[in-house]
């Protein structure tokens, strides 16, 4: 049967699966949320309340945005700002700046200077023009300037600016915290309406600001803490999957949402789901996996199974250091057990190479008939091949008064990796692995 064929048979188009995949790659990849956050209707309120004065009346505000990495801060700036956008004056109104340390070349994780964060506020507030090539005495009276262009006549007139600093415990660490201060300072002034909002996963966060700083913000904290039951992330996992009435194929919408419910109800997948929400709570973590069950949609393949599911998983939960211990030879592996046992009888207590030697060789002796004897300064290469992979870290830099031999060290590697690493582990000697399996050290 031609491919022709196969789609027509199965009464799908192209055209309604490329729909699909746009709608759902949206959703996963740029933290759209289809309903409300679950168990924050509080905090909804607040923002949107806060942000609404701000746009309506000319109040500015300042507040910051608490909460574990995937609670969902940024979803729930997104769901305030899409609420208060469906009026048409506020969409054209609100000026927006978003300085995030990991998508702009900003202070955040890759430049340490304001100069660069206030080059990308010009850049997103179009004033290029207007600067030009003035020069100014200060930060302050830069950033006063560009606020100044944007004014229309009294407060309530002027052009409400929103900055969002993402990742703003990043913004922290710049020298005297200038951009802070001014953001927080105009904030609190009768000038532009602004209002500052910072997002970040520091509960400590006020506790690193100085003290100017500190004396210039609101003090409003909105706090997200992931309260959610599994119940109610699988509730999130069918908000997540399903396809809204507006789809413009409304029959295959129907199919689709119809194999949703019934995923929802499979006994597999919501074990795999139970596992993931065991393991972290993070609705990224959720997106990924259903971003990687939904790859395998295809025209002959229209419908995400449980299997498609499990496999996502699967690559989902893939151990890249356990992936590497794939590579090692049987002596590392050998070196990486005798940490293992030496983790296991000293309950965690770091180790230096002359233990691990002396354990290898206990094995060596046991095993003489089957394990070929290695010089010591060969094991020695093998143990700094285990250094510079990261799977061994030095406790402390190494000083020339300490013998590289006595060097304390930790593995970064726990029981469970190991043992599944030697599970798939090519040809790997059966007395390499029953010795690994021994609970107890070969003393």
């Amino acid at each position: 049967m031609s491919k022709r064929k196969a789609k027509e048979s199965s009464g799908i188009s192209a055209e309604s699966l490329s729909q699909v995949q746009k709608i759902l790659r949206e959703r996963f990849c740029h933290q759209h949320a289809t309903g409300k956050l679950f168990g924050t209707e509080h905090q909804h309120k607040h923002l949107l309340e806060m942000l609404r004065r701000t746009i309506v009346q000319g109040e500015s505000n300042s507040a910051l945005i608490i909460g574990p990495r995937g609670s969902g801060k940024t979803v729930l700036l997104n769901q305030v700002l899409n609420e208060l956008k469906v009026k048409k004056e506020v969409k054209e109104n609100l000026l927006e700046v978003h300085l995030n340390g990991k998508n702009h070349s900003l202070s955040g994780l890759l430049q340490t200077n304001d100069k660069v964060a206030l080059k990308e506020i010009t850049r997103q507030l179009q004033l290029e023009n207007v600067v030009g090539d003035k020069v100014f005495g200060s930060f302050a009276e830069n950033l006063a300037f560009l606020l100044e262009a944007l004014r229309k006549g009294d407060r309530t007139s002027s052009c409400p600016i929103l900055f969002v600093l993402d990742e703003f415990d990043l913004f922290v660490h710049h020298k005297n915290q200038t951009l802070l201060y001014n953001l927080f300072d105009i904030s609190q002034s009768a000038q532009t309406p602004v209002t500052v909002i910072g997002l970040t996963c520091r509960q400590d966060i006020l506790e690193l600001l100085e003290k100017r700083v500190k004396s210039r913000f609101s003090h409003r904290q909105i706090y997200l803490m992931n309260s959610y039951d599994f119940k109610q992330y699988m509730k999130i996992f069918k908000e997540q999957l399903s396809l809204h009435a507006k789809f413009p194929d409304e029959a295959f919408a129907q199919k689709w949402n119809n194999n949703v419910q019934h995923l929802a109800e499979d006994k597999t997948v919501q074990d795999t789901l139970k596992n993931l929400f065991d393991y972290t709570k993070d609705l990224r973590s959720l997106n990924l996996l259903l971003m990687l069950a939904v790859s395998h949609v295809t025209a002959q393949h229209p419908l995400p199974t449980a299997r498609d599911l499990q496999e996502a998983s699967r690559h989902h939960r893939t151990d890249s250091k356990a992936n590497m211990v794939h590579g090692l030879s049987v002596l590392e592996i050998c070196l990486i057990i005798a940490m293992k046992h030496l983790n296991d009888v000293y309950e965690g207590e770091p180790f230096n190479f002359q233990m691990v030697y002396n354990e290898f060789q206990k094995f060596i002796q046991r095993k003489a008939h089957c394990m070929h004897n290695f010089e010591k300064p060969v094991v020695m290469k093998a143990f700094e091949h285990l250094l510079q992979l990261e799977l061994v870290k030095p406790l402390e830099r190494p000083s020339a008064r300490t013998q590289p031999e006595y060097l304390l060290m930790k593995l970064l590697l726990d029981n469970n990796q190991i043992m599944d690493a030697l599970q798939v582990y090519p040809s790997c000697p059966t007395e390499v692995k029953q010795w690994a399996a021994s609970s107890l050290s070969w003393l």
